[in-house]
């Protein structure tokens, strides 16, 4: 039994790290001491001082465990790897999960190429961005090919040469072909140093060689050359335009502001490389309630920078941070040189912070509105429900339905929605068992009695074993089920909650003139809603989503069905090559218009059997 006031004599003085969790053993909070015995007992000493987010913490907390580090350094950077791992819920978290695209130059080959990365290593070869656009990236890349002619193949040159013939980019004219030796490396080379001048922002230099050769082509009359110089131009000055300059320093630097409004903040970061302003974004942070601005900057600085490739010599932030002197020493560890984090009070720096903080608010208040109304749409309508149900919590529904056709094999479809949204996670599908012919009463009654007896075996195993009982796919029951159907459905629901002892409301859908939900029928009465309310608009939602994944799952059925017992018809052709025959060509069509030899490319096929295939589709 863990005993907190006897474990927290036990704390060494020591630098680390304590991980905070609860009865269910999940971890709530990660943090970072100097020393260890000193910062954990601060949380159960006199809770006057505690903001509330602590308070509710340490109520929560009921055991906790401490790793021990030779510095506060190593802490801080256990603390970022537990923190990204476990997505503690008392730590300030920052939800968005981005990796950037980069420009790679290898250098270090006889034949550079450029290509698109997500991650900078420690190699030879040459790295820009990090772009916030792939589209902007692939763009570029694009108009390097077509102008410069530089390859992106991965081939091995010049050991590699004349082995295979040259892709297609060489015969789209955007390639010079070093794979076979069409150009020697020093004529290469010159093409390479062109494009390095390009990505260091040298824009003027190939935009007046391209209004030369664009001028050539008129005087020439080739009219579908200079166009397309033309274009090739205009690409150029849209990449010009992007690059925008901030300032002469030349220095790599990262501009920070955020701004916050009750548990959630948003951070809006510059990306300057080379005095360029190549790219900007945004990140949400969430539990910022009662976070001081200065631990906010440090926890986004501290998850960000533990994810991001490429560390810039220079981020200016718009509010100083905690911890200043120990991040800036972890990021000149990464980096491998000296990082400078300053906090500029005047001049063009200042000015680019406040141009980021403006940023940040106009995010933030944009995302207020569609939060306000995102909540109007899903958790305000099930607060609206649960008052007209006389229920105290609706939070997760769970919606049947039963699909047949013409006698075709009935299935039932569950499908469930938390917090207003689609959970598709817990979708279910149920093939009937026991049930012949189209009885949907019969077919629901079955569906309804596996759910909730899978339910409870689940349930029962996991306390059995204390295991935490929400990681069970079917642990968690619903706080409203709806029948796709009226009161003979709902009455086979509750049939079903009654003889397995569970107690759960149940509302059947009732249906309009049209097969769309009107109302529904709950306690023997049907309740009727404003149409234009959100409400209605919710279980007009779910209704659709019940019905298009019962649909779906019978279609694929039928198709299934149909297709395999055609090919079960045909000599030679088993369960193994059925399953190839499909795989191969995705549709009974396709196999229909395909020859034998191309039936026979197929490993699990012989000649026999192709032969036999093609036979029964064309005697």
């Amino acid at each position: 039994m863990f005993q907190i006031e006897e474990e927290l004599k036990k704390l060494p003085a020591k630098p680390g790290v304590y991980i905070m969790r609860d009865k269910k053993d999940t971890i709530i909070y990660v943090g970072k001491a100097i020393i260890l015995k000193n910062r954990v007992r601060q949380y159960f000493q006199n809770s006057r001082n505690h903001t509330e987010k602590i308070k509710q913490m340490v109520e929560n907390i009921d055991h906790f465990e401490y790793i021990i580090t030779d510095s506060e350094l190593e802490a801080l950077v256990l603390e970022c790897n537990l923190i990204k791992e476990h997505m503690p819920k008392y730590n300030t978290m920052l939800k968005d999960d981005k990796t950037y695209p980069y420009l790679r130059i290898t250098l270090y080959e006889a034949f550079p190429r450029v290509s698109i990365v997500r991650e900078q290593k420690k190699d030879k070869a040459k790295y820009y961005g990090p772009y916030t656009s792939m589209t902007a990236v692939k763009d570029t890349l694009e108009l390097l090919r077509q102008i410069y002619k530089i390859r992106t193949c991965s081939r091995i040159l010049p050991g590699d040469a004349g082995k295979e013939r040259p892709c297609l980019y060489y015969h789209m004219g955007q390639c010079e072909a070093p794979c076979q030796q069409f150009i020697t490396q020093e004529d290469y080379r010159i093409n390479i140093d062109e494009v390095i001048e390009f990505l260091n922002g040298n824009y003027a230099r190939v935009a007046k060689l391209l209004e030369t050769r664009m001028a050539e082509a008129s005087v020439a009359l080739e009219f579908e050359k200079a166009a397309k110089y033309r274009d090739l131009l205009h690409s150029v000055k849209q990449i010009a335009g992007r690059q925008k300059i901030t300032n002469t320093d030349q220095v790599d630097r990262d501009i920070i502001a955020f701004a916050r409004d009750k548990d959630e903040a948003v951070v809006q970061t510059f990306f300057i490389r080379s005095g360029k302003l190549i790219g900007r974004d945004h990140f949400h942070l969430s539990g910022v309630e009662d976070v001081e601005d200065a631990e906010v900057m440090a926890s986004f600085l501290k998850q960000f920078y533990a994810g991001t490739p490429y560390i810039p010599k220079e981020i200016s932030l718009g509010t100083k941070t905690e911890e200043e002197e120990l991040i800036t020493q972890w990021l000149t560890a990464k980096r491998g040189q000296k990082v400078y984090l300053r906090t500029p009070q005047k001049g063009d720096k200042e000015k680019l912070v406040e141009l980021a903080r403006k940023n940040a608010e106009l995010v933030l208040n944009q995302d207020i509105e569609k939060i306000k109304r995102e909540e109007a749409k899903t958790t305000g309508a099930l607060r609206e429900l649960a008052g007209y149900l006389d229920l105290p919590l609706v939070e997760r529904i769970e919606s049947f339905d039963i699909s047949n056709t013409a006698g075709f094999e009935s299935v039932g479809s569950m499908v469930v929605f938390e917090k207003g949204k689609p959970k598709k996670a817990d979708y279910r599908k149920f093939k009937i068992r026991s049930v012949k012919g189209p009885d949907d009463y019969a077919s629901m009654y079955e569906v309804l009695t596996r759910r909730f007896t899978h339910g409870q075996k689940e349930l029962l195993h996991y306390r059995e074993n204390n295991l935490d009982e929400s990681l069970g796919s079917f642990t968690r029951y619903p706080d409203l089920i709806l029948m796709d159907g009226g009161k003979g459905q709902v009455g086979i629901a509750l049939k079903v909650l009654s003889e397995l002892r569970l107690n759960i409301a149940v509302c059947g859908m009732v249906k309009d003139d049209n097969h769309r939900t009107r109302g529904l029928f709950y306690q023997d009465k049907e309740l009727s809603f404003d149409k234009s309310s959100e409400l209605f608009r919710l279980l007009t939602r779910i209704q659709d989503e019940t019905h298009r994944f019962a649909i779906e799952y019978h279609r694929n059925l039928r198709q299934k069905n149909q297709v395999h017992s055609i090919l079960d018809d045909i000599s030679g052709i088993g369960p193994t090559r059925r399953r190839a025959l499909m795989k191969y060509f995705q549709s009974l069509e396709a196999i229909q218009a395909a020859g034998v030899e191309e039936i026979l490319s197929i490993p699990e096929m012989n000649r026999q059997a192709a032969e036999q295939v093609y036979e029964f589709f064309h005697s």
